[in-house]
């Protein structure tokens, strides 16, 4: 049992901070009314932690390489359970967006390095297994969030969910401190331009995908940021080509492998759930159920995906990583054909079961091997970027979809004189989307993750990569 204690720590932090993402939603409402803020100013309580995290995600990867994924990942802990405390004192909407800001960039740390720590610390099939499960928890805690947030604030008041993160930290900073090894290290310093640069670039991008979706493509703050962020993601190529110690090494992109590993990230993330917002919203607002029956009724996705990781585990080592990315992808989009075929203006909240489970066996498949391969594609001292990489590129996707989404969801509504026509038609074209999304990150990671007879196969940590550019 002692040997799966370290996965217990790197779980916990995975957990609270992805159950974080959606936690909010259902408190916005009783937080408007407590702190005297309009419900559309508090909307940036959700939306400035998906910035930072997007933001941040490699800076601390690359920072973690530098001083040590433990002890980077024990900041971020620490930092996210001062954040939240934060929230939870909050008196006024300004100071709870800006806490949320911060617990956001503790959370970049700790998701920036816990598949690195999985990654150092088991091998074989325990390797494996463990893998399984921490992808079952980064899948069921996203869909956890708004049970445990209709919960506490019925019952406790919308303080609670906040608070609810500080024991949760504790535990797992202890427990990383004693059973997590310290891991390798790499000499040298920040790629400090090339942080800067990238940081402006994520978060110019996400702040116009959210703004974009709230105001509209043609708002002037949108195409700003817009702008803003293609010359910067332009300029980040030649600042890290010329760094000594790049940040990112671009070399790594030119590797059909690699590539395809951070586009079915991006493709995964968007069509598995960037459609789920939606659903809550017609479960909510159309059918009527509280936040508390509305987050059970997507407890089918959470709880396949996490049955479905928790066994698939104890088998991944034995196969290419393609096989369960690619597949899981495909059955995404099989699940999300169903709810396309199912949802329409008489349904009810049964109309969702098949599909959702479905979808989330895809999850279960894709998630525990995403950031494993792209782990095992670079060498350990590169694993903070490489794992960081990916879950931008995943962050990103989820910022994308959501906004995308968005504006078809909110084009159906205006297109039809019914509220539940409008939603039902408006879940029948993002269903489509999230298939289509999803079947084309499948098809790319099928073509591009095929190991050539010169490299070794990406999931196998124990065969050195070739000593080349890429593997520098």
């Amino acid at each position: 049992m002692r040997k799966w204690l370290p996965l217990v720590a790197i779980c916990l932090g995975a957990f609270i901070l992805l159950v974080d993402v959606t936690i909010v939603n259902v408190a916005l409402p009783r937080m408007a009314d407590d702190l005297h803020a309009s419900f559309s100013s508090l909307q940036w309580v959700i939306d400035v932690y998906a910035l930072a995290l997007a933001a941040l995600l490699m800076v601390t990867g690359s920072l973690a390489d530098l001083f040590g994924h433990r002890r980077l990942y024990t900041a971020g802990l620490t930092v996210f359970a001062l954040a939240s405390l934060a929230c939870a004192l909050a008196p006024n909407a300004a100071v709870l967006i800006a806490a949320r800001g911060v617990q956001g960039a503790g959370g970049a740390a700790m998701f920036a390095t816990s598949a690195a720590l999985v990654s150092v610390t088991y091998k074989g099939r325990d390797r494996g297994v463990a893998f399984g499960v921490w992808g079952a928890v980064n899948g069921a805690a996203a869909a956890a969030g708004p049970i445990m947030g209709g919960l506490l604030t019925e019952g406790f008041g919308w303080q609670s969910i906040f608070l609810v993160n500080l024991p949760v930290a504790a535990l797992a900073v202890a427990l990383t401190l004693r059973v997590l090894p310290a891991g390798a290290r790499r000499k040298g310093s920040l790629d400090v331009p090339g942080a800067l640069v990238f940081t402006v670039a994520a978060a110019a991008v996400t702040y116009a995908l959210i703004r974009g979706g709230e105001h509209g493509w043609g708002d002037g703050l949108t195409v700003t940021a817009f702008v803003v962020a293609g010359v910067a993601a332009v300029a980040f190529v030649p600042v890290e080509l010329r760094a000594p110690q790049p940040m990112l090494d671009m070399a790594l992109l030119r590797r059909p492998a690699f590539a395809g590993l951070l586009t079915g990230a991006l493709l995964y993330q968007m069509a598995a759930f960037g459609g789920m917002v939606f659903i809550s919203l017609w479960l909510q607002n159309v059918l009527g159920l509280s936040p508390v029956r509305s987050g059970l009724a997507l407890m089918p996705l959470a709880g396949t995906a996490f049955v479905v990781a928790a066994v698939a585990g104890r088998f991944m080592h034995r196969l290419q990583p393609r096989v369960p990315i690619g597949v899981g992808l495909i059955v995404i989009a099989a699940g999300s054909l169903m709810l396309w075929a199912t949802v329409h203006p008489g349904s009810g909240q049964s109309a969702l079961f098949a599909g959702l489970a479905v979808a989330g066996a895809g999850v279960g498949l894709t998630t525990p091997v995403l950031v494993s391969a792209a782990v095992d594609a670079v060498p350990p001292a590169r694993a903070g970027m490489a794992g960081a990489a990916v879950n931008t590129f995943r962050q990103l996707g989820l910022t994308l979809g959501i906004a995308l989404f968005g504006a078809v969801f909110t084009d159906r509504l205006r297109a039809t004189h019914s509220l539940r026509a409008g939603y039902a038609s408006g879940i029948d074209r993002v269903s489509l989307l999230c298939a289509a999304a999803a079947l084309v990150g499948g098809l790319t990671v099928l073509l591009t993750l095929r190991p050539s007879r010169s490299e070794a196969p990406a999931h196998d940590a124990a065969t050195p990569l070739p000593r080349t550019t890429a593997s520098r």
